[in-house]
């Protein structure tokens, strides 16, 4: 028997739950634009940025790895938090550097953590919300009293060099938040969450081989199985519906309507699903937090790095409720409601000015 919360049930039952204090993303120093795409594409600026509002997407150099994204992005997160101690790490991405082990203990080590509770989180681009989901279970169960949640994508190691209707969409980048265990009623607090999945959508949106399945049947693979497949049509009806009855659900849940919220950020998927789940929420355009024209689909990391660039522009102020909603592979969704917090000076998303060892090189 499967057992549901109801629609309108809070999933946050204690006054306790994630406080944000610290946020900033990073996307590499090279930026593909629609005018540099291959000529065999058969495409021009104006076709792409009418299709997807996208104008350019980054692409990390040879031998840079989600991992080394992931440690840029946590870095700056963490000094914007004021280096607090850290006791848990969480990662979530769909283009980890090994299939085993996770990344998140390795990222703990290499930022000089210590021996925490460190784990991956895969749920494609919904995964910042389910790590935000994560996140606040490990502060109120009282596992953790400080979490670094950092999501990353280096898409490119998996796009089919004939695949245009991947190509066009799909950047690389990485963002984190540094949460602590606080107050519902403290800005910054997560106030409701939604999560949801059907797995009889699985093969919309997929990366078939390289798995233990594949391994288990190799004659019913071959290498261009290795890439990321998405049957685009099937796909934006989906992600319009479920992204758009996942955030109603959290409006519930936090006890605000539609023309309570501030600011409202989606997964950055393309302008076409932006503008048809904020119509039917409904959210006027002009409270949308979007970067995608600048860096593209960066799958996990997107909800996240558009905060971190729209904070660091100014763009997000104290006091400001922010929905969040998402819809990625398995299928998975999921929404989150938040108050904006009080937050030092975010630096920048870009890469470009050289202080980080990852803008050029592997980290080591």
């Amino acid at each position: 028997m499967t057992f549901r919360l109801p629609s309108a049930a809070p999933l946050l039952r204690t006054p306790q739950t994630a406080v944000l204090e610290g946020i900033a993303g990073f996307v590499p120093p090279d930026a593909v634009t629609n005018d540099a795409l291959p000529v065999a594409w058969d495409v021009d600026d104006a076709w792409v940025r009418r299709r997807t509002g996208i104008g350019e997407r980054r692409r990390a150099a040879a031998g840079v790895t989600t991992g080394d994204l992931a440690a840029a992005a946590a870095r700056r997160a963490l000094a914007v938090a004021g280096g607090p101690l850290v006791d848990t790490v969480i990662v979530t991405t769909s283009t980890p550097d090994r299939p085993m082990p996770a990344m998140a203990p390795r990222l703990a080590t290499r930022l000089g953590l210590g021996e925490i509770a460190a784990w991956d989180v895969s749920a494609a681009c919904s995964g910042f919300v389910y790590g935000l989901a994560a996140a606040v279970g490990t502060l109120t169960s009282g596992c953790g009293d400080r979490v670094l949640l950092v999501s990353a994508e280096v898409y490119s190691t998996l796009l089919d060099p004939q695949d245009r209707s991947a190509g066009i969409v799909f950047g690389d980048g990485a963002a984190a938040v540094v949460l602590r265990r606080g107050e519902r009623d403290e800005p910054g607090g997560v106030l409701a969450l939604d999560l949801g999945s059907d797995g009889s959508g699985d093969e919309l949106i997929q990366v078939p081989g390289g798995g233990a399945q594949e391994r288990s049947r190799p004659g019913d693979y071959g290498p261009d199985d290795r890439y990321f497949r998405m049957r685009g049509r099937e796909v934006f009806q989906h992600a319009v519906t479920r992204m758009t009855q996942s955030a109603h659900t959290v409006l519930k849940r936090a006890d605000w309507a539609a023309e309570d919220v501030d600011r409202f950020c989606a997964h950055q998927a393309n302008t076409r699903i932006l503008s048809a789940v904020g119509d039917r929420i409904p959210v006027p355009g002009e409270r949308h937090v979007t970067n995608i024209e600048r860096v593209g689909n960066t799958g996990a990391a997107s909800i996240p790095l558009a905060l971190a660039d729209a904070a660091a522009r100014g763009e997000l102020h104290a006091g400001q409720r922010v929905l969040l909603t998402a819809f990625g592979a398995g299928l998975t969704w999921g929404s989150a409601a938040l108050v904006w917090p009080e937050l030092p000076e975010v630096p920048g998303i870009d890469g470009t000015d050289g202080t980080d060892p990852a803008v050029r090189t592997p980290l080591v």
